[in-house]
């Protein structure tokens, strides 16, 4: 989650309205190709961990010791992000694109390992999981490029309801309590504001050289969304 993203209209100088157009959906689909191998990648590094007897050790020892590992997370999420976003050179906007892959495929680690474990013949916890998030971010991409609508006035909305998502979150760690199906289903919905808010951003508001910023964004916004279907699906395979 982040709220580094342009949010001046763009606009080129002395170009052609026809130069323009094109040179925004140049820009649109390098930003979707960075996307799919951000994805890509996020794919292939979990794979290669969850079949890692080191890495499955170090998730182990992760569940015990959540407060150092969200910590890092965030702090290290930070400076990813802040390399992708300000970073001037294009090696250092890949480098911070790059660290939050890497971050994202450490930190799923232990929730996918129990969703392997959960999955039976019958129930693919992950795949089911996997799919619904790429199926829901499709529609709602589409809702955004058919409509051009402009949901850059979420912001506010989405910052408040992040912050306070992230408080009940540790108060729940500081009190021993489960956070239930309701909240995992608001996350949910956070997460589809997201994707409306950051494609909405690609659409109107990036400039054509940030397209490494605004692949980052929308796989936050999408790794956002996976982890809170996993938790439903899991939830419901329970039941």
């Amino acid at each position: 989650m982040n709220f580094q993203q342009q949010q001046q209209p763009y606009y080129a100088d002395h170009a052609t309205p026809r130069t323009a157009v094109e040179g925004r959906a140049k820009f649109i689909e390098r930003t979707y190709i960075h996307l799919a191998g951000a994805i890509a990648a996020f794919v292939g590094i979990e794979a290669l961990l969850m079949r890692s007897e080191a890495a499955i050790r170090f998730a182990a020892s992760m569940m015990g010791s959540w407060w150092l590992v969200l910590g890092a997370f965030m702090l290290l999420g930070t400076v990813a992000t802040h390399l992708a976003h300000s970073a001037r050179s294009k090696p250092m906007q890949y480098l911070g694109l790059g660290l939050y892959v890497v971050l994202e495929a450490v930190i799923f680690l232990p929730i996918l390992l129990v969703a392997q474990y959960m999955s039976g013949p019958q129930s693919n916890i992950i795949l089911t999981a996997g799919v619904t998030t790429l199926a829901t971010f499709a529609a709602l991409t589409g809702i955004v490029l058919a409509t051009k609508r402009d949901f850059s006035w979420m912001r506010s909305a989405i910052m408040i309801a992040s912050l306070g998502a992230l408080g009940l979150i540790v108060v729940s760690m500081i009190f021993g309590f489960t956070l239930g199906i309701g909240f995992t289903i608001g996350m949910i919905i956070l997460a589809a504001c997201y994707i409306l808010y950051d494609t909405s951003n690609v659409l109107h508001h990036y400039e054509e050289d940030q397209y490494v910023s605004a692949a980052l964004a929308l796989f936050a916004s999408v790794a956002l969304m996976f982890w809170y279907v996993l938790r439903l699906v899991m939830s419901m395979n329970r039941e």
